[in-house]
Parts: structure tokens; C-alpha cells; sequence
């Protein structure tokens, strides 16, 4: 066994005696002057799964995270850890039992790779080899490099090493894979997934839909505060009723009621001159599209289809696409 991702075995024997959920958020509302940025969230992590919640940039997913974390208070609602709720007199024992990688970690510049790692594995009672925890991320030939001198890809799975430090039974990850190439977010997805396979249990954010199709084993898509689906990816998806997808770029005005009326169509959803159809037999319904496009004398500029996404869910319930603010 890869003793880097191995749990403590005290923690995973107690983790998995426990019939509570590892997280519980229960109405959680957050305000920041006039603006509510969590509008009564109610969410649970099972023990040995990954969530995700998935949305825009200005959702709140990272205020979710936070309020887990403890570093931000709910003004409504609570939030219980392993059964135990901030502030109660357990917020050390929550705080080794979880690690946390934020949207932006700040590194010391004069710190090398290894001094860092060791200085995260300083902050709990239990913990990682050192030498072997930095090579569970592939940084073994940067240990004695200061961070200063990483590439973007490096310093996030730095970051990740530091939250790993401590063996966690949870790992919290805000955008871990935010402006990485796509090299290093495969990279870091194959880290969070050995985490995975030990038994470790994973809460991450994310607005890019192949991350938590292939991380997630439920997402929880956020809009405005609120979650307004949970899920499997897969069932989220089913749940358009349709296999495809059809994008039209069009010029001029078009009598969406007609196309809406085409078999096969499920839904339409458009955004100025920007057209979604969700089809369930894209043989049938394709020709009859561009046969009504023609017939109301619309200009075709663009037109693809792709199967039924994530993304697609996301803009069926709110007809904004996830890079929308």
C-alpha cells in the first residue's frame, strides 16, 4: 500500500463505525452587506465520497467550503464535521482530521519544497512521511527548490501535499485545477484519486464539467446561494430526457414556439442570438430544424451538436452556461 495516501488507522476505524455524514450543512445562510451569498444550502458528504459542487465564478461555492472549513460563520444554520460542529469545544479534533487546499495557497517564497511540506506536518499530531509525500505528487526532484521558483502545476500539487500532510479522513479542495494546462489538472486528478482509493473522503469546487464527471461521485450544482440539483452525474444528465444537444448561431428573428413544436425537441433555451435545442432522436429532429430555419428566412451562421452534458443540465435550469458570471 502507498503508505503517502494511507489514513491513520484509528481515524478510518472510527469513520467507519459512523452513520452520520462526514459533512452536514443544514440551512446555511451567509450575507455580506446587502448581498446573500448562501440562501439556506442544505448538503451532506457521505463517508468515502467525492461531491461536488459545481457552478459559475460568483455561485458560492467557495463561501460552502469556507463555512465547512470554519473560517467564515453562517448567519443561519450549522455545519457538522465527523458529527461535530465548530465552536463546541472539538475544533481541534476536526482540524486534524481534514485537509484543506484554498482557491489560492500563498506559499513562502524561501521556503524550499520539502521545508514547506515539513512545516504543514508540523501542524498535526499524526501525519505523512515527508520524503514520501513528496513524491506522491512528483515533486521529488523540486524538494530543495524554493517554491518561488515553481511552474502554476507544481505549487498546486505542493499545495495539495501540505493539505495531505496530516493523513486527513477529508480532503477540501476550492478549484484545485484553476488555470492549470490540461498535463497538470490530469495530473492532480490522478493524486485526488489514489487519495480516493484509500478510503479518503473529498468535498471540491469546480466549474469545469469533465472535472466532476470524472472526479464526482454526486454533484450538487449551485446557482445565486442555492444547490438547485443533486446527483449522480450520469443521472443529472439522464434527467433531460435527451441525448444530444443542438447549438445554433442565427441572424435575424426566429419564431422559437415553432422549433419548440418539432418532434424530438425536449427544450430550447436561448441567450441573444445563441440558440440550445436538448433532442432525444437528433436524426429526426436535425432536418426539420433547418428545414423551419429556412422556411421563417433566418441566416444559419453556426451549427454543432455534442451529447448531453453537465453543462447542459446547468444552463436547462438556469439558461446561463457555467462560465457566465
Amino acid at each position: 500500500m502507498n503508505q503517502s495516501f494511507q489514513m491513520q488507522p484509528g481515524v478510518a476505524r472510527s469513520l467507519a463505525s459512523e452513520t452520520v455524514p462526514i459533512v452536514r450543512c443544514a440551512g446555511l445562510v451567509k450575507r455580506f452587506g446587502n448581498v446573500t451569498a448562501l440562501a439556506g444550502v442544505d448538503l451532506e458528504v457521505r463517508n468515502g465520497e467525492c461531491l461536488g459542487l459545481l457552478g459559475p465564478n460568483g455561485a458560492g461555492k467557495t463561501t460552502v467550503v469556507e463555512t465547512i472549513e470554519g473560517l467564515s460563520a453562517p448567519d443561519e444554520g450549522f455545519v457538522e464535521l465527523f458529527g461535530l460542529r465548530w465552536g463546541s469545544g472539538h475544533d481541534y479534533s476536526i482540524r486534524n482530521r481534514m485537509g484543506v487546499q484554498l482557491q489560492e495557497t500563498r506559499l513562502l517564497d524561501k521556503l524550499t519544497v520539502e521545508e514547506t511540506v515539513r512545516l504543514f506536518r508540523s501542524f498535526y499530531v499524526r501525519g505523512l512521511n515527508v520524503d514520501e509525500l513528496i513524491a506522491s505528487v512528483r515533486l521529488s526532484e523540486k524538494k530543495r527548490a524554493y517554491t518561488v521558483a515553481l511552474s502554476g502545476g507544481q505549487r498546486q500539487r505542493l499545495a495539495l501535499a501540505c493539505a495531505l500532510a496530516g493523513a486527513p479522513a477529508l480532503l477540501l479542495l476550492d478549484e484545485p485545477t484553476a488555470g492549470l494546462d490540461p498535463q497538470a489538472r490530469l495530473n492532480l486528478w490522478e493524486i485526488v484519486e489514489q487519495f480516493r482509493a484509500k478510503g479518503g473522503t473529498v468535498l471540491l469546487t469546480t466549474h469545469h464539467m469533465d472535472e466532476a464527471a470524472r472526479l464526482c461521485d454526486r454533484v450538487a450544482i449551485i446557482d445565486h446561494g442555492s444547490v438547485i440539483a443533486l446527483g449522480r452525474p450520469a443521472e443529472l444528465v439522464l434527467s433531460l430526457a435527451a441525448s444530444q444537444v443542438i447549438n445554433l448561431s442565427l441572424k435575424g428573428e426566429l419564431d422559437e414556439s415553432k422549433l419548440k413544436a418539432i418532434p424530438g425537441v425536449g427544450s430550447l433555451h436561448q441567450a441573444d442570438n445563441n440558440y440550445a435545442l436538448i433532442i432525444s432522436d437528433v436524426g429526426a429532429a436535425l432536418p426539420e430544424v433547418l428545414s423551419q430555419i429556412q422556411r421563417q428566412q433566418v441566416e444559419l451562421i453556426a451549427l454543432t451538436t455534442h451529447q448531453a452534458t453537465l453543462e447542459d443540465v446547468f444552463f436547462s435550469l438556469t439558461g446561463r452556461t457555467l462560465r457566465d458570471p
